[in-house]
């Protein structure tokens, strides 16, 4: 796999600092010396918190507005679309530069989001309003996913990779979050108005971060097989290319343990978009925008705790811990949606998704361990579709089951999306028995080490 040590830079005249590449004793250096990194993870905070704010912001508007789960579902679903897109982006991810589009897909999403505002302020936001800006918000995010799967192991020496993605995980599955909590309450006091404002400095900000990182190519071994080379130069055909680039993705999954492990993260994600769709109502049930924030915030928090323990739980079975982390969090999002109490229910809700952020973050290690560098935004891109296609949809049948049910009975019952995974693991031991991740090679989980093979 290449690495920051070994890569020939490219997309910026500045060197790579060779300071920052590898240590004096030649062992890779502590994660937070790599200048390139840092700059990453700067700009994948900020950008994130953007994200968080601008989404809690618009599925609050579209609640209070319309007082409608059904039409909030909709919101929700539509701020969910990149994970139904991202097989799109992975080929674009792979063969564009990666700095221009990073720096963007920011002001994209900076100038968009000011719309809203002067909306608010001319009297002219609605819901239609609302849900047309959506779209064009999240799409300008669809690169983030792949991107970061493709990116890290160019500029992470390969010892590192776990601490990197586990530092990650906080800004994109935790401290995010957190700034859900923020979002709530500063609707709360200030309105959603002057938080639009206050979202477009975050990606002009994160804009910046991106520009000032010195991104290595892949090797010529590591680039695209010959054979597709070949072919591409033969028929001159961009969507050929494309489509030859999906086909090595998914010929690089087929037969392999991740399918059966991309079938129960899209149903947990399933879960996870019908709660989205209720948690405004529920959210105002219990006391209003601020404690709507509190339990996105608790959702972050849980998957925050999560990310920063996986790199201890390397050598722990990796099938043991989907079996008995999944099991417990399902007990505790069914135990939150009956709490007695507001704040009992953020806190067993927020536990709830300790599991799933430590999941997440040695499943990304597994992959970039795993699959050749040249394919990882491909199979990155295809995972997240095929897994994450569920999310929207969960919204849109959330938002219609909370209108029928109620929101706590629905919430109750999303709460099977987690404890799927549990019995699943339990009745299948070829996932029983997976080995841990520090203990992974392709062979333990079926993957060839070419497409041709598998």
């Amino acid at each position: 796999m290449t690495t920051a040590d070994t890569a020939e830079p490219a997309d910026t005249a500045e060197p790579v600092d060779t300071a920052d590449a590898a240590g004096t004793d030649g062992q890779a250096p502590s994660l937070w010396r790599n200048r390139d990194f840092r700059r990453f993870f700067a700009g994948q905070f900020v950008t994130n918190a953007g994200d968080s704010l601008y989404s809690v912001a618009v599925l609050w508007l579209v609640f209070e507005l319309s007082g409608s789960t059904a039409l909030t579902g909709v919101a929700s679903a539509l701020l969910l679309l990149p994970w139904l897109l991202q097989a799109l982006a992975g080929p674009v991810v792979d063969r564009l530069p990666l700095r221009p589009v990073l720096v963007g897909s920011q002001v994209v999403q900076g100038v968009v989001v000011l719309v809203l505002p002067v909306a608010a302020v001319t009297g002219q936001l609605s819901v239609p309003l609302l849900l047309a800006v959506i779209p064009v918000l999240t799409l300008a995010t669809l690169p983030m996913a792949p991107m970061q799967a493709t990116l890290v192991p160019r500029i992470v020496d390969d010892t590192r990779l776990s601490r990197a993605n586990s530092a990650l995980a906080t800004v994109t599955l935790g401290l995010d979050m957190v700034f859900d909590a923020l979002g709530g309450a500063f609707i709360a006091v200030f309105g959603a108005t002057t938080l639009f404002l206050l979202d477009s400095v975050t990606f002009a900000v994160a804009g910046l971060l991106f520009a000032g990182i010195a991104i290595p190519t892949v090797g010529a071994g590591d680039g695209p097989s010959g054979q597709h080379a070949e072919s591409t130069e033969a028929d001159g055909s961009m969507l050929g290319s494309y489509v030859a680039d999906l086909r090595e993705g998914v010929d690089a999954l087929r037969g392999t343990v991740f399918v059966e492990l991309v079938l129960l993260t899209a149903v947990a994600n399933l879960a996870t978009g019908v709660t989205l769709a209720v948690l405004p109502a529920f959210g105002d049930g219990l006391g209003g925008p601020a404690v709507y924030g509190l339990l996105l915030g608790a959702l972050g928090v849980g998957r925050l705790v999560g990310s920063l323990v996986a790199p201890y739980l390397e050598r722990v079975a990796y099938g043991r811990l989907l079996l008995v982390g999944h099991s417990l969090g399902a007990c505790c999002w069914l135990a939150a949606a009956y709490a007695p109490s507001a704040w009992l229910t953020v806190v067993l809700f927020g536990l709830a998704w300790v599991p799933a952020g430590t999941s997440g973050v040695l499943t990304a290690t597994l992959n970039q361990t795993v699959f050749p560098a040249d394919r990882l935004g491909r199979v990155s891109s295809i995972k997240g579709t095929a897994s994450g296609a569920t999310l929207p949809l969960g919204s849109l049948v959330g938002g219609l089951v909370g209108e029928l049910l109620g929101t706590t009975t629905t919430m109750g019952l999303a709460a099977f999306g987690f404890g799927f995974t549990g019995l699943y693991v339990l009745v299948r031991p070829r996932l029983r028995r997976l080995p841990a991740v520090a203990d992974a090679d392709p062979a333990a989980f079926d993957v060839s080490a070419s497409p041709d093979e598998a």
